[in-house]
C-alpha cells in the first residue's frame, strides 16, 4: 500500500496507462481503507483516507488536462471547438456580433454613404483681444 500522497509533479510525466493503473490502486486502497475504519480500526485512517481522496482528486487533474490538451491540439485547425474548449468570457461578448458581422454595411447604406457623404466644414476661430484678419 502506498499511504504516501502522491505529487503532482511527478504525475505530469507519466502515461495515460500508468496514471489509470495509479488511480485503480489508490480507489482499491481507499476502498480497504474505508472498510478498516468500519471495522473499527485506529484513527490514524482518517488522515490517510483524507490523503487518499486528495491524491485520487490529483490523479484525476492531469488524467484530465492532459486530454484536454489532446483535444486542443486535434480540434487546433478545425472550423468549429467544442464548447469547453472555447474561451468563457462573459455572455454578454459571446452573445456580441464578431469583428466582421459588425462592419458589414449593406447596399442601401452604402449607396447613402457614397452620394451624401459626411460634410466638411471650416470653422474660423475668433478669440478676443487677438485680430486675425489683419496680420498684425
Amino acid at each position: 500500500m502506498s499511504a504516501a500522497k502522491v505529487k503532482t509533479g511527478q504525475l505530469w510525466g507519466k502515461n495515460k496507462d500508468d496514471l489509470k493503473k495509479q488511480l485503480v490502486d489508490l480507489k482499491t486502497e481507499l476502498g480497504q481503507l474505508r472498510v478498516q475504519k468500519i471495522s473499527g480500526g485506529n484513527a490514524s485512517k482518517l488522515t490517510k483516507i483524507h490523503d487518499l481522496r486528495k491524491s485520487i482528486a490529483r490523479v484525476l487533474t492531469v488524467i484530465n488536462a492532459n486530454q484536454r490538451s489532446q483535444l486542443r491540439i486535434f480540434y487546433q485547425n478545425k472550423k468549429y471547438l467544442p464548447l469547453d474548449l472555447r474561451p468563457k468570457r462573459t455572455r454578454a461578448i459571446r452573445r456580441r456580433l464578431t469583428k466582421h458581422e459588425a462592419s458589414r454595411v449593406t447596399e442601401k447604406q452604402r449607396k447613402k454613404k457614397t452620394h451624401f457623404p459626411q460634410r466638411k466644414y471650416a470653422v474660423k476661430v475668433r478669440l478676443p483681444g487677438l485680430d486675425l484678419v489683419s496680420g498684425s
